[in-house]
């Protein structure tokens, strides 16, 4: 009988945000998964969790898969943890899920932690429909991104290093306009927990003149569009001159 893979979410800062049902998974795992194992051999300590842990990120998850996945094909149940939130989003996950579906390996993802949800929601921006992009390319497609991200009716959702955030919320300004609201949330979750609010034109001001620290989530308001009743009744065709009585 096939094993299964156990998607973790970990916390994004406080560890009082660890669920006891993740742990539990953990401690019973035959092998945890780590995004780096220095950074998650923290958590496990913490916890008591005393599961072997190997490292599992972009530059090695191609040579592991095979050996990984013949492991639950043979019954073990394998966990896999990121640095922090959940593994998948902007993180290495994805590849190994999908290599599970297809030769139907069970996969389980634990609901828990994420960085985008509380950044979203403390933004005050509409989070009735939202775009997650993550993280910009750096430099290859970068303008092209960006440029779509302007067009969008909805608020969207960015990921950014604190290095990039002043050079970033700059182009940002530039693509969809000075007065476009928007958030930056850095520290989720941690002792110095912040949320600034305001234009993309004010924060980025803001940022040029403030290094920031910790890792940032940029949230950006959607294009305007017009009343849908407004564009119902709207006519490209129409006279807008006064009527005459002619």
């Amino acid at each position: 009988m096939s094993g299964k893979l156990y998607v973790v979410p970990t916390p994004v800062g406080n560890l009082a945000d660890m669920a006891p049902r993740a742990v539990e998974v953990l401690k019973s795992a035959s092998l945890i998964l780590a995004e780096d194992t220095r950074t998650s051999g923290v958590l496990m300590k913490h916890f008591g969790i005393t599961t072997p842990m190997a490292s599992h990120h972009k530059y090695n998850e191609h040579k592991n898969l095979d050996p990984i996945l013949d492991r639950m094909q043979a019954g073990e149940n394998i966990a896999l943890v990121s640095d922090a939130g959940t593994p998948g989003i902007s993180d290495p996950g994805f590849m190994l899920a999908r290599e599970c579906r297809r030769r139907d390996i069970p996969v389980e993802t634990l609901p828990g932690p994420t960085a985008f949800v509380p950044a979203l929601v403390n933004s005050g921006l509409p989070c009735d429909r939202f775009y997650f992009e993550g993280f910009l390319p750096q430099k290859k497609g970068r303008a092209t991104r960006l440029s779509f991200l302007a067009q969008l009716d909805c608020t969207f959702i960015i990921y950014e290093s604190p290095l990039r955030v002043a050079k970033t919320l700059t182009q940002l300004a530039e693509a969809c306009g000075e007065n476009r609201p928007a958030s930056v949330s850095r520290e989720i979750s941690k002792l110095h927990d912040t949320t600034h609010r305001g234009t993309l034109g004010e924060l980025a001001k803001y940022f040029a003149e403030n290094q920031a620290r910790g890792e940032i989530v940029i949230v950006t308001g959607g294009k305007e569009r017009p009343d849908p009743e407004e564009r119902k009744h709207r006519n490209k065709y129409r006279d807008d001159s006064p009527e005459s009585n002619d």
